[in-house]
């Protein structure tokens, strides 16, 4: 029994010195140095999302392009200003009056702070059936991140439609108010009728606004639309940034 204490002690020893001597870190798989979960928050560049405020899909909706495709989107709403997600995987189902699946479209986003995200999905073939009902859903947990809103830096006036032989064009002037460019934005625009329902949607995207400048940007759609315009949404959407940069 001495022997096998006398050997712990040699053994043991050095190694509980060894090992209560590890400095903390925000990759140990242990929550220590003020962190409020395991390797999340406190000093940690990874966000505990148990202490954000929860984010919600406000709609999710299709719309009709011409007969067999069909245009997705899906308002995002995060109303955490300074926490952001990188990468956020999602998945649309369209379907029927008799809820079968006719189409299905993935993809992978971001979520910007503090802001309405839209995710658009354009042309999806749905082999001339006709969709009733969209869902949509985020298929993987978010991984939250301290960021800013590049987006707030762009401001967008002047929206104007204009009908073009039967085909309709939106056209409106995005200008960057900042004293960088903002790259590979992209522009959503939502078309709602005047009970405030969405009834179509279109995508834009340009490659970079230079500081200070002022930039048309425009969507189209082939067909008249099916209702009256009472409120044109056009939403900037660019990848936020890393707010502050911590190394544990």
């Amino acid at each position: 029994m001495g022997a096998i204490a006398f050997f712990l002690i040699l053994i043991g020893g050095p190694a509980a010195v060894w090992y209560f001597s590890i400095p903390p870190t925000c990759h140990d798989g242990i929550q220590n140095q003020g962190e409020t979960n395991v390797d999340r928050g406190g000093p940690c560049p990874l966000l505990d999302a148990r202490t954000l405020q929860p984010h919600a899909t406000l709609w999710a909706r299709s719309f009709r392009v011409r007969d067999g495709f069909y245009n997705a989107a899906a308002y995002i709403q995060n109303p955490n200003k300074e926490a952001g997600v990188r990468k956020a995987h999602y998945r649309f189902g369209l379907y029927d009056a008799q809820n079968i699946l006719v189409a299905e479209r993935t993809g992978m986003t971001f979520i910007m702070p503090g802001a309405t995200t839209p995710i658009v999905e354009s042309r999806i073939d749905t082999g001339n059936r006709i969709v009733a009902r969209t869902k949509f859903e985020f298929t993987d947990a978010f991984v939250w991140e301290p960021m800013t809103n590049v987006a707030l830096s762009l401001a967008v006036n002047n929206k104007s439609i204009a009908d073009q032989g039967g085909s309709l064009r939106l056209t409106a002037i995005a200008s960057n108010l900042s004293v960088a460019d903002v790259i590979n934005p992209s522009f959503a625009a939502v078309i709602f009728d005047p009970a405030g329902n969405a009834f179509a949607v279109s995508a834009t995207m340009l490659d970079r606004i230079a500081a200070g400048a002022d930039v048309p940007i425009d969507f189209s759609w082939p067909d008249p639309f099916p209702a009256t315009v009472g409120k044109i949404d056009i939403i900037p959407v660019v990848a936020p940034a890393i707010l502050r940069a911590r190394s544990q």
